[in-house]
């Protein structure tokens, strides 16, 4: 099995295991579905998995610097997933802002490695 296989299971159980906790925890108090912020930051860390596989496919970025970018989104994807439980499936402006500053980094991170 290779290396970016294994990492995209890896990343799709710690995913679904998030997914799974958040939503045992907000079944208890009827969440609002599709809040406008926590879509924001599922969009973006799905724009940004989807750029590192292009960088993988087209060869401009190695498995082990694919394997940390998609290791700092599925941190930001858990953290999200932490916050909309404590907050019945909404995300406050502050934890919008933290994670949109954690993914700017990446992004940053990303497109640089891009580059070389």
């Amino acid at each position: 099995m290779s290396l970016r296989n294994t990492l995209r299971r890896s990343l799709i159980a710690l995913l679904a295991t998030s997914a799974l906790a958040a939503t045992g925890a907000m079944a208890q108090t009827s969440p609002v579905p599709h809040h406008p912020r926590v879509n924001e930051v599922n969009k973006r860390v799905d724009t940004q998995q989807q750029r590192i596989d292009k960088g993988l496919a087209n060869g401009t970025i190695t498995g082990k610097q694919a394997a940390r970018d998609e290791q700092h989104d599925a941190n930001i994807a858990q953290r999200a997933s932490a916050d909309e439980a404590r907050h019945n499936g909404h995300l406050t402006k502050k934890e919008t802002r933290r994670l949109n500053r954690s993914e700017n980094r990446n992004s940053r991170h990303i497109r640089k490695q891009r580059r070389h």
